[in-house]
Order: structure tokens, then sequence, then C-alpha cells
């Protein structure tokens, strides 16, 4: 017998825990194929957590073979890291649920023959200003100022979007309506941060995730996105319904220009999500991610569709062509309102079970209903920690509590979802000092 058919088969994980608490699937459905669940994460995550998961034989983490923590996620370095693995297992597979490690897994799916976005396709997706000139037809109006010359920092028209380059969640990201606002947003910055100045695209927001196998977009999925923008300068994602609830031909612009440009990147195999604004009903491209989506977007199409969409990555990790259905029902997450300044103790809902994802280091396991089932709340899920200080919306870190509601296709997603999410009880006590409220604030 020969060394290839003695290592035992792997596909490798690079993610970070609250990714793998949401995506605990994609272990679960690597283990079930019969092969080892490899993960590395990044410095963020809480390793003792992570470790006690993987100790605890009724956690679906508990299926992780083994995990590595990097200090950071530069191509070299996770190279040099997974070495022992490509020489102890057959790798099959590399598979990307963390935006931070998008490059890497680019790389090391190219090294190994396997499928993947491609090198290419990874390193633009991962870069905005890369994204902003290879792209320029598809986005906005933009100009990338280098840290050495963002005291020149501009903008022809106001108001516009400033946005730092190299960060997730919406950090960062403001509306500023003259000069001045301008430059006195700038020192929020780190001084090696390069940062965007955009053109303020009016318009709703929408993200299309792709199912793509050897450069064919097989599954498109177009989700709404609501935010903080009409009440803030911010632009935190509050709420996504999916799919959403759009006139054909708008949906079909949204999948259309989504394959427009996954051929322009030349992007190969695997998931990706891209966000826009429909301008006048044409789109315009915000940003593409060649990773899983965020929040509850997966559940939400699980809901929709019957069926849960991690196995499908996994297949195309594999190389195999992934059989996705159409969705019959529709369905939304809401994140509630909170007081900001406040210590959480409690959340409440008679509705739905209440689930503590940042605690459990676990997204609950949903149900499809049936075509025409009622509307019902699916779960309610918390992102902190019983004690912890209830942030501003400024960026997603400031979210607290949500509710995912599961609706029949001719449902309105918003009057339908109030109901239950104003049966979400955000129990909060009075910060311990007026210092914890002014920076929460």
């Amino acid at each position: 017998m020969n060394r290839q058919s003695e290592r035992p088969p792997a596909v490798i994980v690079m993610s970070d825990l609250p990714a793998l608490a949401r995506q605990h699937r994609l272990i679960t459905d690597i283990a079930e194929r019969g092969m080892a669940p490899l993960v590395v994460v990044g410095p963020v995550t809480d390793l003792p957590r992570l470790t006690g998961h993987m100790a605890d034989s009724t956690h679906p983490l508990s299926r992780i073979a083994t995990v590595r923590q990097l200090p950071d996620a530069a191509v070299d370095g996770v190279l040099a890291s997974v070495q022992d693995w490509i020489a102890d297992y057959d790798v099959r597979g590399v598979i990307c649920s963390g935006e931070v490690f998008v490059d890497p897994v680019g790389v090391l799916c190219e090294v190994l023959g396997l499928p993947g976005a491609g090198t290419w396709a990874a390193r633009v997706c991962r870069n905005k200003v890369m994204q902003r000139v290879i792209l320029r037809d598809h986005g906005p109006v933009s100009r990338a100022f280098a840290p050495h010359e963002r005291e020149n920092a501009s903008s022809e028209v106001y108001p516009c979007v400033v946005k730092p380059a190299g960060r997730m969640f919406s950090s960062g990201v403001l509306r500023v309506d003259d000069d001045a606002e301008l430059r006195a947003s700038l020192a929020a910055y780190e001084p090696d941060e390069t940062i965007l100045v955009e053109e303020l695209v009016v318009g709703p927001e929408f993200s299309v995730e792709a199912l793509v196998h050897q450069g064919e977009v097989v599954w498109s999925g177009v989700t709404a996105k609501l935010t903080n923008e009409d009440s803030s300068r911010y632009f935190t994602e509050i709420g996504h319904t999916s799919p959403a609830k759009l006139p054909l031909p708008h949906t079909d612009a949204l999948v259309s220009a989504n394959a427009a440009i996954l051929k322009a990147l030349r992007f190969d195999s695997g998931i990706t999500h891209a966000e826009f604004r429909l301008r006048d009903g044409q789109p315009v491209l915000m940003e593409v991610a060649a990773r899983l989506p965020g929040d509850a977007i997966t559940m939400l199409w699980h809901l929709a569709t019957g069926k849960p969409i991690e196995p499908a990555i996994v297949d195309l990790a594999l190389g195999i062509r992934p059989d996705y259905p159409v969705p019959s029902r529709r369905a939304v997450q809401r994140f509630v309102e909170h007081t900001a300044g406040a210590r959480l103790a409690d959340v409440r809902c008679a509705s739905a079970p209440v689930s503590w994802i940042g605690e459990d280091g676990y997204w609950p396991t949903v149900e499809p209903s049936g075509a025409d089932a009622p509307a019902r709340a699916a779960s309610v899920m918390v992102g902190l920690a019983p004690g912890a200080t209830l942030g501003a919306l400024h960026d997603s870190s400031g979210r607290c509590a949500s509710v995912v509601v599961d609706l029949p296709w001719e449902a309105d997603p918003d009057s339908a979802t109030t109901p239950f999410a104003d049966q979400v009880e955000v129990v909060a006590e009075e910060p311990a000092t007026p210092e914890r409220a002014d920076s929460a604030g």
C-alpha cells in the first residue's frame, strides 16, 4: 500500500470561533463523509473556549480532529503552519468560512491542485481597493487614499462615504456631509490604514449569495438588507430577508451583475457573497467576498429552501457539482433594539427558544416548515454574554439579539416579522459607572 492511500482523508477549514459556531454543519458534514475536519483559527478566537467545546461530546465542534491557532493570516505563515497536515493527511478540500483567511485559502487550494476561488479572485475579494480599481465599471465613483496621502483626502460630492479598506463588519464606515466632517473622520483611523472615499449610492441594499462550480454559477439567491443608515451616519446591518421580495427584473439584474463580476474575476469554485445597492433599478457593487455570508443568512436559506447550504459548500470544496433547491418560503432575521450603555441581564421571548450563541459556541439547528405553514419565530439568538455592556450601532459589534422568522412565500416580510420581534425582550441594567455608559455611546 502506498503512502498516499495510507493517509487519512481530511478537509481543512479556516475560520474563527464565531463563524465555526454559526457554520458547525460544515464540521459535522465533513466528519460524516469520513474525513477529518482540520481547523485553523486566528488570534481573536478564545482557544480554551474552543477546545472546551471540542472536548464536549455533545457539541458539534467535538467532531474537529485538531485545531491550530495562528497569530495572523499571512499567506506564508499559514502555508508553513499546515505543512505537516499536508504530509500526514490526504487533504481533499480547503474551505474558508472567515474573511481573514480568504487569501491563504485561495493560495493553498491552488498549491494543492484543489477546487477553490483561484489566487487572483481570492486576492481581489479580500482587498477593497483592488475591487474598486478592477471592478470600477460595477461600483460607485471612488478614490483610495494611502496612509501617506490621507491628509489630502477629499470628495468631489457630498454626502459621501468614508471607509477603511482593510476592516470588516461595517467597522469605520461613515457618512460625511462636508469637508469638515471628512477631515474630522480621519482621526478615527489607524495611521497605517488606507481609506476609501466614495459617492453615497442611494437605494436599497442587497446581497447575492452564489454557488460556483468550475466557473459556472449553479445557484444564486438574493437577500434584502436593512441598515440603520436612515437614523444615523452609520451602515450597520440590522436585518436580512432571504429571498428578497423584489420584482423579477430587479432580481434578475442583481443575479446577472453578480455573474458578470465573478466572470471578470475568473472565480473558479466556492461560495461568494456580494453586496449591492439598487440605484434606479441598476445594481451598484459595494463589495464581493469569497466566503460564506455572515449573520444568519445561511440559516435563512435553509429555512427558505428546506435544505442546509453547508453540504453544498463541502461539495464544491471536493470538486462535486452541488444540487441546491430554489426557495419555497422566505426567512427573515431582525436585530432588536436595546439601550446603549446599559448592561445585558437577560433576553426573553415567549414564542421561540433563546440561544446564547456567544456563550455556547453553537447556533441552533432549525427545522424548515412546510411550504404552506404559517409564520413562526424559529429562533432568538444572543451574541453577547450576560453582563456585557450594550453598545451603540456604529458597527456589527454593537448588536445584541436577533429573531429569525420563517414565513410563507407571499407574506410581507416587514409586517409578518414585527409581531415576533416585538416579543423579544432585552432585559438591561444600569451601567456600573458613568464612564462605561459614555464609552458605549
